[in-house]
């Protein structure tokens, strides 16, 4: 019985994840190298993976910074109460309970340019959906519990005794954090940018809705390797899925890495 279940479980990630990994990478190069390598430099490839870099950038900057800041709030702060930091919780985890195609229409009705607050926006000559700020703000909402999942559980297991005591002795809160708090949580917030990065890499559905999968303009590579596969260009669809999964794969890797670190210290 224990060899069958073993055996199941191999054939599970062969079918769901080595097979897939597998006929992504022998579709990216049906052509050879070159056809490979043609997928990777269009001008509509090259845009889409640095509008991806741009937005994972940002996204990453602003998910680890106020990632972190809500995650001291839900911990620490004692003026918030019980039942308001209850409803942060919920609303921290709204991503996870619902669609992402969902949340991309929740901004395109908030910020559209139907809407008053987008329409005050274009007045001043900023637009936001269907463009960048739109894909960074969409992408933000799918990856923001991941940072503040991380930290909080370290902050509640490491106790506020230390910082308490530090702030006895005169340490302003700007000390205590760097001197006491961030080197508990350092490790967390990696793990957290790692899987920031991550899921920011491979986002689809917010990020469809909210550009409008404009080609060389609101283009991600993931919305590129949608528009491959509609168009039945499976060998492009096929390369540039094959980049994104290589950067998976060495992020994974940089995590194992991390924990090694993480036991050596």
């Amino acid at each position: 019985m224990r060899r069958l279940w073993i055996g199941l479980t191999y054939l599970v990630f062969f079918v769901l994840i080595a097979a897939p990994l597998g006929k992504m990478a022998t579709g990216a190069f049906s052509e050879g190298f070159g056809g490979f390598r043609s997928a990777l430099i269009r001008p509509e490839a090259l845009h889409a993976l640095m509008m991806t870099g741009i937005v994972v950038v940002i996204v990453t900057l602003l998910n680890t910074l106020f990632g972190v800041m809500t995650a001291l709030y839900l911990v620490r702060a004692k003026w918030l109460g019980r039942r308001l930091k209850g409803l942060l919780n919920s609303i921290v985890d709204l991503p996870y309970a619902v669609s992402p195609v969902i949340g991309g229409l929740m901004i395109v009705l908030l910020l559209g340019p139907d809407s008053a607050l987008g329409a005050m926006f274009e007045s001043l000559g900023v637009k936001i959906v269907y463009a960048v700020p739109g894909m960074i703000i969409a992408t933000l909402f799918v990856t923001f519990p991941l940072m503040v999942r991380e930290v909080m559980p370290v902050l509640q297991e490491i106790g506020s005794q230390q910082e308490e005591a530090a702030s006895t002795l005169g340490a302003h809160a700007w000390t205590t954090f760097w001197r006491v708090t961030w080197p508990s949580i350092r490790w967390a917030v990696v793990y957290g940018v790692i899987l920031t990065v991550a899921r920011s890499l491979g986002e689809f559905g917010a990020v469809l809705v909210v550009s409008g999968n404009i080609m060389n303009k609101t283009q991600t590579a993931t919305t590129l390797v949608y528009q491959d596969v509609e168009n039945f260009n499976v060998t492009a669809a096929g390369g540039i899925a094959l980049v994104l999964a290589a950067f998976s794969a060495g992020l994974l890797l940089l995590m194992e890495w991390a924990k090694r670190r993480k036991g050596v210290h």
